[in-house]
């Protein structure tokens, strides 16, 4: 009979298990202690690490998948029109039930960022990843973050316009779609083209691939905390503001979580297909976010409008991290 283990060797087994929460909270202590460290001012192209880190996971991505099962992802769509519907109709359907609830010009203009939040599209990088740790559907994840940033180019400018007035219809966002294609759509058919010699080999080293995601993914939690603490965001609230707000966006998140996971259920949607939808749907881009913000209102207080956005940038991952860490040890138990 084997000998139950101690409580402090207990203990270290589940630390080991646990290490990319202790990861994401170490790194969020770092950027704190250090903003510097992993901002803009920094000697280190933080930025260029993130974006070249990002392009190996999607060339691994697309060693991973056959044509056959790229297609097959690309024809799913029941699962394509949900995730769509959940980032661009049902983040502004749930922003405006709540505006009611912002009174007076302060309110208003705090109601007016959330919803700048809820119309963006979706991101790229960190949706995927989600999905691969959680043992999703990565096809179907792939194009449809790629199709949500190209979605945003158009649908971002017209939600703002109709309801917030921007009178901006449309934005030169040629930058944009160039990062798309060097980031995703190029990697992933790099892959793809490799998949027939180096499929198996990327097949055999999933864990390895699944723990370099998990080290880009706190890279990249690093260099938001980092920016979001060097240009003193949070200065100018006071803490029990911010960590109210920080709340909200927690509910926001785990509201589209919810509904999105129902719907997908009572659609018969299989679990992998699910798991896509859910973080698929669920994400927001702070890289759309910094853009749009300098295009669709000039002139307006940046760091105040982008607030309620570079918190759900950061508490999203974090979140999502946790979520997808416990989904994917579900799936392969």
């Amino acid at each position: 009979m084997p000998t139950p283990p101690t409580p402090i060797a207990a203990l270290l087994t589940r630390l080991g298990r646990e290490w990319f929460l202790l990861g994401l909270a170490g790194v969020v202590l770092l950027a704190y202690l250090f903003p510097n460290a992993g901002s803009q001012a920094s000697p280190i192209p933080w930025h260029s690490v993130t974006t070249v880190g990002v392009g190996i996971i999607f060339f691994a991505y697309g060693l991973r998948l056959s044509p056959t099962k790229l297609k097959a992802g690309m024809r799913n769509w029941q699962l394509h029109v949900l995730t769509q519907a959940a980032t661009f109709v049902l983040f502004p359907l749930l922003a405006l039930a709540v505006r009611p609830l912002f009174t007076g010009p302060e309110g208003a203009l705090l109601w007016n960022s959330i919803f700048f939040l809820c119309a963006l599209p979706s991101t790229v990088s960190t949706s995927v990843v989600m999905v691969s740790i959680a043992l999703g559907n990565i096809p179907a994840a792939i194009f449809n973050a790629t199709l949500s940033g190209l979605l945003g180019i158009v649908l971002t400018p017209l939600l703002t316009s109709l309801v917030l007035h921007t009178g901006a219809a449309s934005v030169p966002l040629q930058d944009l779609v160039l990062d798309l294609m060097l980031q995703v759509i190029v990697p992933v058919a790099a892959g793809v083209g490799l998949n027939r010699w180096l499929g198996a080999f990327a097949e055999q080293h999933g864990q390895l691939l699944r723990t370099s995601d998990q080290v880009i993914i706190l890279l990249i939690v690093f260099t938001a905390f980092c920016e979001s603490f060097a240009q003193g965001v949070f200065r100018s609230y006071a803490w029990l503001d911010v960590v109210g707000l920080g709340a909200g966006m927690v509910a926001l998140y785990f509201a589209v979580f919810g509904l999105v996971w129902g719907i997908s259920r009572l659609l018969a949607f299989p679990r992998a297909d699910r798991i896509t939808a859910v973080f698929c749907g669920s994400k927001k881009s702070l890289v759309h976010g910094s853009v749009f913000a300098s295009l669709l209102f000039p002139g307006a207080a940046t760091g105040a409008l982008l607030l309620p956005l570079m918190l759900y940038h950061a508490l999203q991952i974090m979140v999502a991290s946790t979520m997808a860490q416990r989904m994917g040890r579900q799936a392969a138990a």
